[in-house]
């Protein structure tokens, strides 16, 4: 069987080739699929896409026509996917439940520090060699409250850090997780972990219920010095209310892995290219603010554990089984994604 992998980074193409090795033959391609690219997959029966994947209804009708039955998506999130519509077209669809929460957590926590601790500023100081600290303070995180909006095994792990940094600690979810209560965490109302945390992470799925809940209310809850951080998805935020709330002069720092309007722009050298989203571009221009290319998951543990996930996908699907990554079977979506 052949099948063609649409977004591979050059450093996640050996892991998928070699876990295919023996198996199947993968095409890698660095171009994302969308409804442009989509006329490449036809003649394949087996596509892989990535996160940033544009699998609306459009998309997935071409690519039935072309005679694709099985997507595996390389991530966990699935808000690109039109499953409904995939349903309707008897295809299948996979995703990666699971892979090493510690990557993302980690990564949230980098992006903390080096907001706190002014780490980018420094360096490109000392770069120029100005080894002046003026600007540079940054606050113990030792006593100070770490607010957490969603405990899954993401929020978890960075909940454990948090406990080891000797944090007080604030939780907001729909069900509480026992083993961040064990932690000492304490669940509290939304508006009260906007209000009293003095750093907020995000570690939300995005869905309806979700979208842009970080909106302008809930910037204006929080403290004027407070550190927000999202290292989820891009719409758990409205970007335009992050901007003028920076603009006003609040919140210490702010530090991006996701951004709402990224598929155009994540993954590729746009260096030498106009930019013409001016939200983007004006958060860019904060001092303050640190942007990453959604990069959080992106170690060798977490793409090694993704790309197994993708080949026990491919493999159940030819063997016509079912596992707890498949969102949609040969037409079927659960009674409970409807």
């Amino acid at each position: 069987m052949e099948i063609v992998a649409f977004g591979v980074q050059a450093d996640e193409r050996p892991y998928l080739e070699k876990a295919f090795a023996g198996r199947h033959q993968v095409r890698s391609l660095d171009v994302f699929l969308n409804r442009d690219t989509a006329p490449i997959a036809r003649g394949y029966e087996i596509v892989s896409s990535s996160v940033n994947a544009d699998l609306g209804a459009d998309v997935l009708q071409a690519l039935a026509a072309g005679g694709t039955k099985l997507i595996a998506q390389r991530s966990t999130g699935f808000n690109n996917i039109d499953l409904e519509a995939a349903a309707d077209l008897g295809m299948s669809i996979g995703r990666v439940s699971f892979y090493s929460p510690y990557a993302v957590a980690e990564f949230a926590w980098t992006l903390a520090l080096a907001i706190n601790r002014r780490i980018v500023r420094a360096t490109n100081r000392t770069r120029n060699f100005d080894f002046r600290l003026d600007g540079l303070m940054g606050r113990d995180l030792r006593g100070r409250t770490a607010g957490v909006l969603g405990t899954g095994k993401i929020g978890e792990a960075f909940t454990r850090i948090a406990h080891g940094f000797g944090m007080n600690l604030l939780g907001w979810d729909l069900a509480e997780n026992p083993r961040c209560v064990e932690l000492g965490m304490e669940y509290v109302p939304r508006e009260r972990l906007l209000a009293e945390a003095d750093l907020i992470t995000l570690h939300l799925p995005l869905v309806d219920g979700t979208r842009r809940i970080v909106d302008a209310a809930a910037l204006a809850a929080m403290k004027d010095d407070a550190i927000l951080v999202n290292s989820s998805r891009g719409g758990l935020i409205d970007t335009e209310a992050l901007v003028d709330t920076l603009k006003a002069g609040r919140l210490t720092g702010v530090g991006l892995d996701v951004y709402e309007e990224e598929a155009k722009f994540f993954f590729f050298d746009k260096s030498l290219d106009i930019i013409d989203d001016d939200t983007l571009a004006r958060l860019m221009t904060f001092g303050n603010v640190l942007v990453t290319s959604h990069q959080a998951y992106f170690t060798e543990d977490a793409v090694g554990q993704i790309v197994a996930a993708t080949v026990a996908n491919v493999e159940d699907h030819l063997a016509h089984r079912t596992n707890e990554n498949m969102l949609v079977t040969r037409g079927q979506l659960p009674a409970a994604a409807r």
